[in-house]
């Protein structure tokens, strides 16, 4: 087999550059293909022989796997990877697409020695233009993430630019972001070369062969239908590009990837006069929307239109991807953005415009991951036209995956659960592409939400909260308030502006920040994730015991703060569990986490008929109210005592309100200030809202928002999954030992993990930092994933960060570490390590000296001062 594949390596690389691969196979080679038998059985079989089919097998095989097989409907390396522009970048905003790509960096720089076969690996390094200020801070944010991670980039002026690049035009640029060890490679023959590894190391690869369906039994793949036969596996991969979305769909049991294609341009030009260096830089033009690489002396150019061409929504099309239709009437404006920055272009002969197919996804972020239905089928597809700079790294991340349970980096943000199937409409997938695709290059600043795809999933009050002046965010398909509009601003200015500094939104959500504070606010947070867990006897608890760490055997109508956590002890999900009866529990958990928690649960969970898992978000409606006036407004309207006497924190009871009943009341507002939760079946939430708007008219009730909820939050040093917390972060990592009882008389999930890291000590704890030098008008704001230094060094990033209305001060949470000077690695962190280290925190650049707390601050201020003349209390509390 080995010595098939080499044969096809050394015919595919004949000739030069993509336009060979048009050629075709022999018939001798097609009919050898057609001619050899598939195993019966295999351990995996992996579908797609493109830059991630090859890398998943390629390190599925370097980590001691056996018995693997790939399928390729066409050729090896003939789909989208065949057409890639072959620029390897690492300057991403994502810390684990930065990760990803930094990794695919290294691995095919060594490819070749490896193998021995040619990749196309030189290193150009890459330059990112910025016209506009508002650019070069984005910029500046991704070069304080590159450096702390141990990738060289740096800021530089215009005219370092036209000394690293002479024939770009510099004289609208206000500067430049220069990443030295970003590269070009042929990345067809990158996908070969990880295919001849995989190859030597055991991995059957056969072309011309075209995957029907998976088979599925009981939740769990069991084989593979080919064209060919079958094949029995307990694992399966779809890296079929942009086939994936329609292969997923044709299971037994449909798996679900949002992902849909678009046309993507480039041009060839035949060498300069004199011809590029090979190791000319790349350029990206981000503000122009183009690229520019060398290619054989002369320009490969391409970019990301404001109007692109979706294609292919009807259904699958060809085996393998051909050249689409040129179309230079489309490509005119990047042609145009092209010659701008390039003048001297203009009399250089064009070869071709290429026009191949990209898959999109709607978040702009690769998908990757297992199915929440279908146990072991995962996938690996969706590359927003980044294939070749995460293929290396999303490859090894998914190998990880299958082989240990767990990659190794919290991959969630690229994770296939963050989906649901409400994002597999074609419909839906067809619209948001055509703005995924632009936002590509577009500027995004922070707090940018999707236009398209909106008003999916709503709650009853949409319409009485939009006409109040309700601004919306999308989270999980699901609108939800951001704030609340005065009826004197000016709503077209609001929702134009968009800045990294102070945002317009400032004073309206300080007002609602006071209103909680002071009188009472209404959120509607029906956007939760709501589960009922139910049994005919005690199976509900005993599996709820094992699965989260806090002890959930308390007296009905208690509620209980915990984690559902894994084997290492990390989160994978934080929720709140309100004990109904003896045998009915509610499980209250954060929005993005529907379709991740249900899988976890359904995969931990006993199959027993006595045992019901359901998911009823759909059926509540839930409403915030937090403020001091809150109780009176609810004692009002339900005529029953809610003082803390009556009702004592963390309790649950179901009520009247209003006429209606069956409403269910926490004493819990995710905020730590006063309040309740209301969770109102859906059929009596008009009314419900109307009533408390009505009655808390005399207390000064107002709607509130997201933003303002967040502000209280982090004031408080409230984590967040997902933003917080993630699955390689421990309840004693991050102060939560009190929603933990490693003695609660039974084992559970992720205990051991615990018990060893009390005794060794944690290697980072998340801190609270208040900045101390920053002014909120003039300077830039911290957002997150800001670099923060200890004593000068390098000790983690930031997750979150708010505005504190109370403290007047900026509020950022993030994870400190304690890494040796001497060799780098992590040492354990004490809360003496935090509290003797002098902070700052690093945005986009210039760093601001911050205090560090490892507990909220409850000393509030008394009298309103000048910021520079306030002393922060070192007073902590709980």
């Amino acid at each position: 087999m080995f010595h098939r594949l080499l044969s096809v390596v050394r015919r595919q690389r004949t000739g030069r550059g993509w336009q060979n691969w048009s050629s075709g196979r022999s018939g001798a080679s097609a009919a050898e293909a057609h001619s050899v038998a598939l195993p019966a059985q295999a351990h995996v079989v992996i579908c797609g022989g493109g830059i991630m089919g090859t890398s998943v097998a390629y390190h599925l095989s370097k980590m001691g796997w056996k018995d693997i097989v790939l399928l390729e409907q066409g050729r090896l390396a003939a789909g989208s990877t065949r057409f890639c522009a072959g620029i390897l970048s690492t300057a991403r905003h994502l810390s684990i697409e930065q990760k990803m790509a930094d990794y695919s960096n290294k691995l095919y720089q060594q490819l070749e020695q490896e193998t021995g076969i040619q990749t196309g690996y030189i290193r150009t390094g890459s330059i990112f233009l910025a016209q506009t200020q508002d650019r070069l801070i984005s910029l500046k944010r991704i070069n304080s993430r590159l450096n702390v991670i141990g990738i060289p980039s740096e800021i530089i002026s215009p005219k370092k630019v036209a000394e690293l690049h002479p024939l770009l035009n510099v004289h609208d640029l206000v500067g430049a972001m220069h990443v030295p060890e970003d590269a070009v490679v042929s990345s067809a023959d990158v996908a070969l070369a990880l295919a001849s590894a995989a190859s030597q190391n055991g991995v059957q690869i056969y072309d011309r062969t075209s995957v029907l369906h998976v088979m599925v039994k009981k939740g769990q793949v069991t084989g593979v239908e080919t064209d060919k036969g079958q094949i029995e596996c307990q694992y399966f991969v779809n890296c079929a590009g942009q086939w994936a979305y329609e292969l997923g769909l044709s299971n037994e049991e449909p798996v679900s990837i949002p992902l849909h294609a678009c046309e993507h341009f480039y041009l060839l030009t035949r060498p300069l006069e004199t011809p590029l260096q090979s190791n000319t830089p790349t350029v990206v033009d981000a503000d122009g929307r183009i690229y520019i690489r060398n290619w054989q002396g002369g320009i490969l150019s391409g970019g990301f239109e404001k109007n692109p061409k979706p294609i292919f929504t009807e259904g699958k099309n060809q085996l393998e991807i051909q050249n689409l239709q040129e179309d230079w009437d489309h490509f005119e404006p990047l042609l145009s953005s092209l010659l701008r920055r390039m003048p001297e272009l203009d009399t250089l002969e064009i070869m071709k415009l290429v026009n191949c197919p990209e898959t999109f996804t709607p978040d702009m972020r690769c998908i990757l991951g297992e199915s929440p239905l279908v146990q072991g089928y995962f996938v690996l597809a969706g590359m927003n036209s980044a294939g070749i700079s995460f293929g290396g790294g999303a490859g090894r991340y998914l190998a990880e995956w299958m082989v240990h349970g767990y990659p190794s980096e919290n991959i969630w943000e690229l994770d296939l659960k963050r989906f649901g199937a409400l994002q597999s409409s074609r419909t839906f997938l067809r619209h948001r592409v055509m703005e995924v695709m632009p936002l590509l290059y577009d500027l995004k600043v922070p707090r940018w939400d999707f236009q398209t795809g909106r008003q999916l999933r709503t709650s009853p009050l949409y319409d009485r909260l939009d006409a109040q002046g309700a601004r919306w965010m999308e989270k999980h398909g699901f609108e939800r308030p951001k704030y609340f509009v005065p009826p004197d601003k000016d709503l077209l200015a609001l929702e134009q502006s968009k800045t990294f500094y102070k945002p317009d939104w400032f004073d309206i959500v300080e007002s609602e920040v006071k209103c909680c504070k002071e009188a009472v606010c209404v959120i509607d947070m029906s956007s939760f994730t709501k589960f009922e867990i139910t049994s005919t006897g005690d199976q509900a608890l005993e599996v709820l015991q094992y699965l989260f760490s806090n002890d959930l055997d308390v007296p009905v109508g208690h509620i209980v703060h915990t984690g559902m956590l894994n084997e290492g002890g990390g989160y994978e999900n934080d929720c709140s569990i309100a004990r109904l009866s003896k045998r009915s529990f509610f499980m209250i958990s954060p929005t993005d986490q529907q379709v991740h928690c249900w899988a976890w649960l359904k995969k931990h969970m006993p199959e027993d008929s006595n045992l019901l898992l359901e998911d009823v978000t759909w059926k509540y409606t839930a409403l915030n109210l937090i403020g001091p006036r809150a109780v009176d407004v609810l004692s009002e309207l339900s005529y029953a005592p809610m003082t803390p006497d009556h009702f004592p924190s963390l309790f649950c009871k179901e009520m009247s309100v209003g006429y209606a009943n069956g409403i269910r009341v926490m004493s819990m507002t995710h905020t730590g200030e006063p309040g309740f939760m209301l969770y109102i079946p859906i059929e009596y939430a008009l009314h419900v809202y109307n009533e408390v708007m009505s009655v808390g008219q005399k207390y000064g009730i107002r709607n509130a928002g997201y933003y303002a909820l967040r502000s209280l939050r982090i004031e408080k040093f409230f984590a967040f999954w997902g933003q917080d917390l993630n699955t390689l972060t421990t309840p004693l990592e991050c102060g939560r030992e009190s929603r933990v009882k490693l003695e609660k008389g039974m084992d559970f999930m992720g205990r051991d993990a615990l018990l060893q890291q009390k005794q060794n000590g944690v290697y980072k704890r998340l801190t609270m930092f208040i900045l101390d030098d920053h002014d909120t008008d003039l300077d830039l704001w911290p957002w997150w994933g800001e670099p923060i230094y200890r004593n000068g060094q390098y000790a983690g990033k930031t997750t979150s960060s708010a505005y504190s209305y109370t403290l007047e001060r900026h509020v950022c949470l993030g994870f400190v570490h304690n890494f040796s000077e001497d060799t780098g690695e992590e040492q354990v962190v004490t809360a003496d390590f935090i509290n003797r280290g002098e902070y700052e925190i690093d945005i986009a650049g210039h760093r601001f000296q911050a205090k560090a707390k490892l507990y909220p601050v409850t000393s509030l201020f008394t009298h309103k001062r000048r910021k520079d003349e306030v002393e922060l209390s070192d007073l902590h509390g709980k």
